[in-house]
């Protein structure tokens, strides 16, 4: 085993690899299944060494043939081994027949029944189907995956939960919802955004002693992040650093009633490190913002004229945080597009994007699925039914760099591969995570990142912040602001050590 790569791959490249294993390496295809149940089996010990009932379903293809295998590995280990089956064994083929004959005779098996089956198990086994499923579960295969989801037992699910698509994460149908995935070979890039999570479990990989040199034939589809592969991009600062050595951040929005939202954005730059922080907003709003952030400058505006010198002084512009989409907030927004600044757009200012969609380079879009949806003019059920197409599109449609929000978070720039941040949590689904997000990232792309550079890091800082703050103390009832002291933190993990004054 070992701990998890940052490649990820699509099914059809999953193969590639497994055919290069298998063609130029002398190692044949059942070798790899047999390593496979190994290494499921491996870890079913190591997280429940107390079961002794073990429920296995087999359904078929390769996947069933693992299965089989893990069945006569729990057998020869004494445990009590149930076989169930949704795909009559003489009907596989090739190593997954091998497999089947190997094994049946030695253990009870039936056919799949009915939950009343699995209600005895210590350890359900999901061998039902693998990464080939292309279309909604039915008949006995979305009885057996509704069973076992009601049965209340430990999952293991091998390679990928059935049901769940291992291209894009979309649940068809229904999906296994596992304690734990031991997966092989290669990551699924499906496996770890959208509502994947609620089916995967935690997730194990076994390279099964794949030699090292096939992965560099079969290029991955994305990359995970997280912050500890992201850190590398926060350089010491210099001695002879002065305030305009790390840009002038202008936050723009905070229409009537919420102010709360360009007060976290503004917050988040300066947590980060801009050397300075300008906020328009509503002239009611001017005055109560630096009371509690008195390092804020504050400027209240009625008319799109009175940003241009504040635009004149600005190095970026963040626009959207409570902007609004009435008059107000389309003047301002129209007066931030005629600049030249680099912009990240949250929030309303992505909302009035819709409206009159454009393409520029120098900007970077931060959508929720929702606001991803408007800006394609689809719904929020197609952008997450598969997460990867829609950056894709997003990206083709208005340039920049494109930050597609959810759980796993995906990160696009046109070149290079997508990027998907693993790291985050539940208790970040509130109100105001996206204006301290935008705040972050305007706050490194100030200190000299590139846009995708300031967006990967930003989102993998915004989303560790998360994690420790769960951490403290919980996920539920976690506010945006209980980030802020953590980001801070995350910006300095060497606390914040000088290079050597100039000489």
């Amino acid at each position: 085993m070992s701990s998890l790569p940052v490649d990820l791959y699509r099914a059809d490249q999953v193969r590639a690899l497994d055919r290069r294993i298998i063609e130029q390496h002398a190692i044949t295809g059942f070798q790899l299944m047999e390593r496979a149940a190994a290494s499921a089996w491996q870890e079913l010990v190591g997280a429940w060494p107390e079961a002794r009932r073990i429920t296995v379903l087999c359904g078929s293809g390769n996947n069933a043939g693992d299965g089989f295998l893990l069945a006569g590995l729990a057998h020869d280990s004494g445990r009590k081994v149930r076989l169930i089956t949704l795909t009559d064994p003489e009907n596989l083929a090739g190593d997954a027949n091998r497999a089947a004959r190997l094994t049946l005779g030695r253990i009870q098996t039936k056919p799949f029944l009915g939950s009343d089956q699995l209600t005895d198990a210590d350890v359900l086994v999901d061998a039902m189907l693998g990464t080939g499923l292309d279309r909604a579960l039915e008949g006995n295969y979305l009885q057996a995956v509704k069973a076992i989801n009601a049965a209340g037992r430990p999952v293991l699910a091998i390679d990928i939960p059935t049901g769940l698509h291992a291209d894009s994460g979309r649940v068809m149908g229904d999906a296994v919802q596992a304690t734990l995935t031991v997966t092989f070979i290669g990551l699924k890039q499906g496996m770890f955004t959208g509502c994947a999570a609620d089916y995967c479990g935690r997730i194990v990989f076994a390279d099964l002693d794949a030699p090292e040199e096939i992965y560099s034939a079969v290029p991955p589809a994305a990359r995970r992040i997280d912050y500890a592969s992201q850190a590398s991009l926060l350089s010491p600062r210099r001695r002879t650093a002065h305030k305009g050595s790390y840009g002038h951040v202008l936050v723009v929005g905070g229409d009537y009633g919420y102010s709360g939202a360009v007060r976290m954005a503004a917050t988040a730059a300066a947590r980060c490190g801009a050397g300075l922080i300008s906020v328009a907003t509503r002239c009611g709003h001017a005055n109560a913002i630096p009371l509690a952030v008195p390092e804020l400058m504050v400027r209240g505006i009625e008319q799109s004229a009175e940003l241009d010198p504040m635009l004149s002084r600005a190095s970026l512009v963040v626009a959207g945080p409570g902007l609004g989409q009435d008059d107000w907030g389309q003047r301002l927004f129209t007066k931030i597009l005629d600049s030249a600044l680099p912009l990240v757009l949250d929030a309303d200012a992505l909302n009035l994007l819709a409206r009159e969609p454009a393409r520029s380079n120098r900007w970077i879009l931060t959508p929720h699925p929702g606001e991803a949806a408007r800006l394609l003019d689809l719904d929020a059920a197609a952008v997450q039914a598969d997460r990867f197409q829609a950056i894709e599109m997003l990206q083709a449609r208005y340039g920049g760099v494109i930050v597609l929000k959810g759980s796993g978070t995906i990160v696009y720039g046109g070149a290079g591969l997508p990027m998907v941040c693993t790291d985050g949590n539940p208790g970040m689904a509130s109100g105001g995570m996206g204006d301290v997000l935008s705040g972050v990232i305007a706050g490194l792309l100030v200190q000299w990142l590139s846009p995708l550079q300031a967006a990967a890091l930003g989102v993998a800082i915004h989303a560790a912040a998360g994690d420790r703050a769960a951490r403290q103390d919980g996920e539920r009832g976690m506010l945006a602001t209980d980030l802020l002291p953590w980001i801070r933190r995350l910006v300095n993990p060497m606390h914040d050590s000088p290079v050597k004054q100039c000489e």
